[in-house]
């Protein structure tokens, strides 16, 4: 197997401590997700799996156990570097897209870019081509509000991916689209993933489509099985 870009260890995570209502979302969860592989994170809701995407995509901080990306052991690092580990090595995709409205697509995939510290000129290259993997360069002067649910959510994989992170974390990627939509958006994503050869985890409801990425875990009882 390739090396290990995300590497989850003996995550716990619990809220209330100390108090008789508490109540443990992660126990023991260990996860390991390679270069170029595509893991599907099935769990009921309330299971935790929003908390595991945030532990690993570093919003969150476990109360015990480690998070490793790319190699890097991310136990006890301070906020700077948290934020540009975020920044440069992770790529976010929510349920909903959250665009910014008053941005076209192709700003919207610059922007991240111009934050990194990349020139314009080569950060409107990267959208363009992102842009193009996903068949979207007709409306990449388009904005939000112009673009369907499905291009939406497929100019935010771009944004994603806009600064090459090395993992991609996707919490319900889908979950607003009707199941064609959702056909069209998924094949979308896995190109993306495929040609960028990145790490993906992605949490999903649809058991179809989760029984086409390269392996599938699910989360119960706070443990990865």
């Amino acid at each position: 197997m390739s090396e290990l870009v995300l590497d989850l260890k003996d995550l716990c995570k619990g809220y209330n401590h100390g108090q008789p209502n508490e109540i443990t979302v992660l126990r023991d969860a260990t996860l390991g997700v390679a270069a170029g592989e595509v893991v599907a994170l099935v769990a009921p809701s309330g299971s935790g799996k929003s908390t595991l995407l945030h532990i690993a995509g570093l919003l969150d901080q476990p109360d015990s156990g480690t998070v490793r990306i790319a190699g890097e052991d991310m136990t006890g690092l301070g906020d700077r570097r948290r934020t540009a580990i975020r920044r440069d090595k992770v790529g976010f995709v929510y349920q909903f897209h959250h665009l910014l409205p008053e941005f076209s697509a192709e700003e919207n995939i610059v922007l991240p870019q111009l934050a990194a510290g990349q020139s314009r000129a080569a950060a409107r290259a990267r959208a363009q081509a992102l842009l193009e993997t996903v068949g979207l360069s007709p409306r990449a002067s388009h904005r939000p509000a112009e673009l369907s649910g499905g291009e939406q959510q497929r100019v935010a994989f771009c944004r994603a991916l806009a600064n090459g992170p090395a993992l991609l974390l996707a919490d319900e990627p889908t979950g607003n689209l009707d199941p064609d939509t959702s056909e069209l958006v998924f094949a979308a994503l896995l190109n993306l993933v495929r040609t960028e050869g990145l790490a993906a985890l992605i949490a999903t409801h649809n058991l179809d489509l989760a029984a086409r990425m390269d392996r599938k875990v699910r989360l119960e009882a706070g443990r990865i099985i």
